[in-house]
Order: C-alpha cells, then structure tokens, then sequence
C-alpha cells in the first residue's frame, strides 16, 4: 500500500483553497499543448542526467509512450507488472480546484490554504497505470520517482504525497480505479506525482523506478527516465 495519508488535513482546506495563485506558466513534455503551455526547458547536456547515480536505465520513453515496471520481491516469488504512461507534467498553475474542493469537505476543521515553500512551485505529474500481472497489485509513484532538472533531482515531500492522495480520493469518488490502493489485472486508473522545483525552473526528466522505493535493500532500483523535452 502507498505511505500516503488518507485525508486532507495535513495541507489545509479552507475556502480559500480555490484561489491558488499560478507561479509560472505550465509546462508540458511536448513543444506544443493546451493553451497557455510553455516550451519545455533545453535537452541536457548528459543523456543520464536526473537518474540516481549507479542506476540501470531501462529506457528513456517520451511522454504518451508506454514503459513497463516489473517489482519484484525478496520473500515471495511473486512478480507485480505495471505498464505506465506519463500523460502531462504541468508547473506553477494551480492545483485543481474541483480536488481542492472535495478534499474540503472530508474536513471539519478549515487549514491553511497549500502552497510551494517559498521560491518554489507545484509541478502534477499525471499518469495512467495499467495492471498487466497475474494478480491484485499496487503502486505509486510517492517513494518511486523524482522530477528532475538537469541533474538535479526533487523528491516529493510528505505534504506533497498528501496532496497526490488527494487527487487519487478524487478521481476514485469519480469512479476511476486508484493504482496506490491496488488495482486488478487489467485495470487502469490514474496516479499522480506532485514535486515543489525552483520557480521559473521547468523540469526536463521524470525517474521512475521499476520498484516501490527509489532504493531497495539490493542497493539503487533501475527505472525509466521519462524525457519532457522536445524532441523535434
């Protein structure tokens, strides 16, 4: 199970929450995208610059290619498989008024409003993860991934997977499946990053490791580094 808190009381829910202020314009993988989308930042100078240092890198797919995950364990034989796609990485906007709102009324007790810490800003990266094992399995990307730019990498916080757990409770009162609390061979459903990088930075990679932990007790977890930058 995902190490995310359940509720939204560690981030705030006041009615102010619908007020979100933008730090800088979104940003996505591709050199074009929804209005108000900005270029992604310049390709690094490394090809492996954002992965863990020691790390295989098992692919290096786009946004909107597909890459596979294969978690293994050290006490069962069993292998959980997952088929994951990085649909859109969006920074300095607000967060989703709709989550916002749902997560206020879970709460008796209004919150300060979430916001970056200071120089910082919210990055949502969103995903669909599809099950393609043999059995019930789960993952999220809390302890697996980093947004990176250059190579620089940025973990989320605990506050920030609070906020991710409040997009997963959202879209699963929608009806959709939630990856974090498992999911059934052959299900999909969306899963969600939020990461704080410098203002006015705009991230160039995504780490993703084919694990549940950036590193396991086998030392560094290989992964995909997800490139955002154009390619054309």
């Amino acid at each position: 199970m995902s190490s995310r808190g359940s509720t939204f009381a560690a981030f705030g829910t006041a009615a102010a929450l619908l007020t979100l202020t933008s730090c800088s314009s979104a940003t996505t993988g591709t050199a074009s995208g929804p209005p108000g989308a900005v270029p992604a930042a310049a390709a690094t100078s490394s090809p492996d610059a954002g992965a863990p240092p020691g790390a295989e890198i098992l692919g290096r797919p786009g946004v909107g290619e597909p890459f596979k995950l294969t978690i293994g364990y050290t006490d069962t034989p069993k292998l959980d498989e997952f088929e994951v796609t990085v649909d859109e990485v969006r920074c300095g906007e607000p967060l989703d008024p709709k989550v916002l709102a749902h997560a206020a009324d879970s709460v008796t007790v209004p919150s300060p409003t979430p916001t970056p810490e200071d120089g910082k800003q919210f990055c949502v990266v969103t995903m669909e993860v599809l099950n393609t094992g043999k059995g019930e399995a789960d993952w999220s990307a809390d302890g697996a991934s980093t947004l990176n730019v250059d190579d620089t990498a940025y973990s989320p916080t605990q506050s920030d997977n609070d906020l991710a757990k409040a997009y997963e409770e959202y879209r699963s009162d929608q009806g959709e499946a939630d990856p974090s609390s498992g999911i059934n061979p052959g299900s999909t459903g969306p899963e969600h990053g939020i990461f704080q990088i410098p203002a006015g930075d705009r991230p160039t990679t995504l780490w993703v490791a084919s694990a549940h932990l950036l590193e396991t007790i086998n030392g560094v977890a290989p992964g995909y580094l997800v490139q955002l930058t154009p390619t054309d």
